[in-house]
């Protein structure tokens, strides 16, 4: 094992809280200071000199079959391989696995990782290297930077060790997974085609900031602009004034659901949004604008136009890949939409293609099988129309009269309402989809659900008193299962070996809450229930992603989908290989029937 760590060029300007790891890197202005390296248990070396020195130190370490060690190992991994072409065995990274350990408890720096083990203190020697060049240091400056930099090597070996006590191979797997996504990519993004998308998503958005009649008075009045939400079909977001404590509409900046609204599936909400916070840019024109840069910055690993794929690793409570760089791929708009467009720009190198593998409704069928609802899991191992049968108790007709609406609701039923989600909320989600069902049929709608369903609703029951016996830290079995238990630490032991954490777990009054990075969070047995099932299917599709890698390249994963490359002559049979894996539930969920749904193509877009 190598543990490395690279000291480079930063300034007021130039920093990687100012740019993107992929934008900072290969930057012309980037350039590395020193670098230092710990190969095993051999005292860390430090080397500085001119790139091409840099570069040919680096070429005299194995690192083909060596694994490579770091601390936020996207941004050494990027400099190792896209600057000095050197691509080790495999990545493994503290910071990855401090998330998949701590979550939000203890921090992810390198200091406040180490003051927590008490493995040393980390030096403050890069502040005052801001604006520095290499050829800026003295001798003595220079040697007191190496010195801060071996410090900082021998910090994460050491807490390393202390990490890899008990974490799990399948997942340090991932994480190199996760790493060579970005590090080593094999999509590639169509010039052509981007610049073609980018003139008529600005050709759209001057067309919709007329059509939607967007001028200073509506974006000025609250009310005004609240009313032009609600014709898109958009319940403006609300809060509690501090001021007043009366409720007013959330149109800050600082208003959370207000701000997720800039990434609406409608392009007209997009457009509002952006005009009312103050930007220039939709989302779209924003992405595919970065996209372009990406690509004019020239080659990576000797091929134009390759796009790095940057995912942060369990950035999740349950375990989820989230975006990172400012291209987040996990909410690209989904097949079909007019956004679509971008996704088609992500295409697949010469010779190649793209299979697109989406596992089918992992989280319902997770849901009936750790709750121990049969029923509906014989429904979904028979291949049978779920969202059908659901549709048909609600309204009281045979499957086969169900019509293409009511099977709509039906599926909304199946895929929303498994963690307890009551009467209100559904008639709030159904009329975000065009819906407008009256409180009283809603209420119905549910009361089917949970009777159709009762060993799902039994379960709710039963996670609250999990969640009572974690407060008092007794072990208890979690599901039907017994795939997963209560630890004394208040957390749920989950089948990879990872945990469920509830840190500072406590109870007031009738209600639990936890420790979470935005405050406290309410958990009960609906939440439990959606927290397991998504850290389960998320389980599920790691394993699921690794076996695929085994025998062709994984560059993507969105939600519960598997993206990868393959030579266009083996499309048929890695389609079959694919779907196998896909199919195949781990050795631990016996029982549990899988489905999915596979797309080839050239591009992302029309898998």
């Amino acid at each position: 094992m190598i543990t490395i760590d690279f000291e480079t060029f930063y300034s007021q300007e130039f920093s990687l809280t100012k740019m993107t790891t992929e934008a900072y890197v290969r930057d012309l202005s980037f350039h590395v200071i020193g670098v230092a390296v710990k190969v095993n248990a051999e005292p860390t070396e430090w080397f500085s000199g001119t790139m091409d020195d840099t570069a040919e130190w680096l070429a005299g370490f194995d690192w083909a079959n060596q694994f490579a060690l770091a601390h936020n190992a996207m941004f050494d991994a990027a400099i190792l391989t896209w600057v000095f072409g050197q691509k080790p065995k495999a990545w493994l990274d503290t910071l990855s696995m401090a998330r998949a350990v701590f979550g939000t408890q203890v921090g992810g720096s390198l200091r406040a990782l180490t003051e927590h083990f008490g493995l040393g203190v980390k030096g403050t020697e890069v502040n005052d290297a801001k604006g520095f060049s290499r050829e800026d240091f003295t001798p003595e400056h220079l040697a007191q930077y190496g010195e801060y930099c071996k410090n900082d090597v021998e910090l994460t070996y050491a807490l390393y060790a202390e990490l890899n006590r008990s974490f799990p191979v399948v997942e340090k797997k991932l994480i190199d997974l996760t790493i060579q996504m970005f590090s080593n990519p094999l999509l590639e993004l169509d010039r052509g085609g981007l610049e073609t998308h980018l003139a008529a998503v600005r050709e759209r958005k001057e067309h919709l900031f007329s059509s939607a009649k967007i001028t200073k008075e509506v974006l000025n009045s609250g009310a005004k602009f609240a009313a032009l939400l609600e014709s898109f079909g958009v319940d403006p977001p609300m809060k509690i004034s501090p001021t007043s404590g009366k409720e007013v509409y959330a149109f800050a900046k600082t208003d959370e659901q207000f701000t997720r609204l800039a990434e609406h599936s409608d392009e007209r909400v997009q457009t509002a949004v952006a005009a009312r916070l103050g930007a220039k840019s939709t989302l779209e024109e924003t992405r595919t604008e970065r996209f372009l840069e990406i690509h004019g910055r020239g080659p990576i690993c000797g091929a134009l136009g390759r796009l790095p794929i940057p995912l942060k690793y369990y950035a999740a409570h349950t375990g989820r890949w989230g975006g990172l760089d400012k291209i987040n791929l996990q909410n690209l708009p989904s097949r079909g939409d007019e956004g679509s467009k971008l996704k088609r720009c992500i295409v697949a190198p010469a010779g190649h293609v793209i299979i697109d593998c989406d596992s089918s409704q992992i989280e319902a069928r997770v849901l009936a099988w750790l709750a121990g609802q049969n029923d509906l899991l014989e429904l979904f191992r028979d291949g049978e129309d779920v969202y059908k049968f659901m549709a048909s108790a609600i309204f009281k007709a045979p499957p086969e009269e169900i019509t293409s609406e009511q099977r709509f609701i039906g599926k909304m039923v199946v895929l929303g309402c498994g963690y307890g989600m009551g009467a209100v909320k559904f008639q709030e989600q159904l009329r975000a989809k065009g819906f407008r069902v009256d409180s009283d049929r809603c209420s119905h709608i549910i009361r089917q659900y949970r009777l159709h369903n009762a060993a799902i609703s039994r379960w709710w029951i039963h996670l609250n008193s999990v969640v009572e016996n974690m407060l008092q830290n007794k072990p208890v079995q979690v599901d039907a299962r017994g795939v997963m238990e209560t630890t004394p630490f208040t957390g749920i032991a989950l089948p990879n070996g990872l945990f469920l954490n509830y840190p500072e777990l406590r109870k007031e009054g009738a209600e639990f809450s936890y420790k979470t990075r935005a405050g406290r969070s309410k958990i009960y047995g609906g939440k439990i229930a959606e927290n397991v099932c998504q850290a389960i299917a998320r389980i599920i599709i790691g394993e699921q992603m690794l076996e695929i890698n085994k025998k062709y390249r994984v560059v993507l994963t969105v939600h519960d989908a598997v993206a990868c490359v393959v030579l266009e002559g083996e499309a048929l049979e890695a389609s079959t290989y694919i779907k196998t894996c896909m199919r195949t539930p781990p050795a631990w969920a016996l029982g549990l029937p899988l489905n999915c749904e596979l797309g080839v193509a050239r591009t992302y877009g029309d898998c």
